[in-house]
């Protein structure tokens, strides 16, 4: 039975990747930070199935020790400060988790067993003020937030390491994925959150930041199937992972709001207080490579994601409130 460890698996592609791994047959390992509230919600379902392990990508010593003792053929590292706007408030943090981070467990694997296959979690945000459109793997980088900037030092520590050592070391260039285990700071499960309770009365407005920006959204659920093929190749390499289509913010809430038979507009503010201090326009990936050398693509379009989600949102919001409708 093969073994992987996963940082980050109470995340939302954690659980995913996790559900993935032990339908393959792998013992997973999932390693969870220390802290006073413990969040196993995304992997309730799956928890029996797991071995939980403390460890913290700020402790090196945590994460040798735990390579050590369960001797993993592969490591996904999902784990990091990901969510844009804390960037900015809280810098220094994030490169720490989303940057050194990643070192800290590159070289646990280099002291421990460099035949160790690594994943890393990498970005579409890399790409921020796009050079050219769509991204793949060569274009030019220029991230526009402080997670876009430790991501970028991630993804070239993660191809340092696999020139320099010869680990088997692979980025996954992941374009936007969501899922109805997205957290609920983010604009896509904002959005359909927020359309649920307008639907049942429960709110009247849904206060948003810049409608026009556009994103590649794909689900988070076909996405894990990529990250596990790359480790499966012959050679490591990296790869962008995305739909290939675009869609704005705005686009999303009609589809959202139009899916409950309400008109966005109605209900959606813009307000400045979620604006960014550098925008992110556009982001659209070419993963054609993904689909030629790994026979991935996306399963999910993203009216489906959409419907998903908000079917989800309004069975939460029932659940919580009691109301029908």
């Amino acid at each position: 039975m093969k073994k992987a460890l996963i940082t980050g698996v109470t995340g939302q592609d954690g659980s995913y990747l996790a559900e993935f791994l032990l339908e393959q047959g792998y013992q997973v390992i999932g390693m969870v930070r220390r802290t006073s509230t413990l969040n196993f919600e995304r992997i309730r379902h799956i928890q029996d199935r797991l071995t939980l392990v403390q460890g913290d990508l700020l402790d090196q010593v945590s994460l040798i020790d735990i390579i050590r003792e369960h001797r993993p053929q592969e490591v996904y590292n999902l784990a990091a400060q990901s969510f844009v706007p804390t960037s900015w408030q809280q810098p220094v943090l994030t490169g720490e988790y989303t940057a050194l981070g990643v070192t800290r467990l590159l070289e646990a694997i280099r002291v421990v067993d460099p035949e160790i296959r690594f994943y890393q979690a990498s970005s579409s945000e890399i790409f921020g003020k796009v050079r050219e459109v769509p991204q793949r793997e060569t274009t030019p980088l220029y991230p526009r937030s402080p997670y876009g900037v430790a991501k970028v030092y991630g993804h070239w520590i993660t191809i340092n390491y696999r020139e320099s050592y010869g680990l088997f070391a692979c980025s996954g260039i992941l374009f936007n994925h969501e899922s109805p285990r997205r957290g609920l700071e983010f604009v896509t499960r904002k959005a359909t959150y927020g359309a649920a309770r307008i639907k049942l009365g429960l709110e009247k407005e849904l206060r948003m930041g810049n409608l026009e920006s556009r994103r590649d959204w794909g689900f988070a659920g076909d996405y894990v199937r990529a990250m596990w093929l790359m480790l499966q190749q012959d050679e490591p390499d990296d790869y962008v992972v995305a739909t290939g289509e675009t869609h704005s913010v705005r686009e999303w809430l009609e589809e959202c709001f139009g899916y409950l038979g309400l008109d966005y507009r109605d209900h959606v503010v813009v307000d400045s207080q979620y604006l960014r201090p550098a925008e992110v326009d556009q982001l659209i990936g070419d993963a054609t490579k993904a689909r030629e050398k790994l026979g991935w693509k996306p399963e999910v379009s993203f009216r489906e994601l959409v419907h998903m989600m908000v079917d989800a949102d309004l069975e939460l919001v029932r659940q919580q409130t009691g109301r029908s409708g």
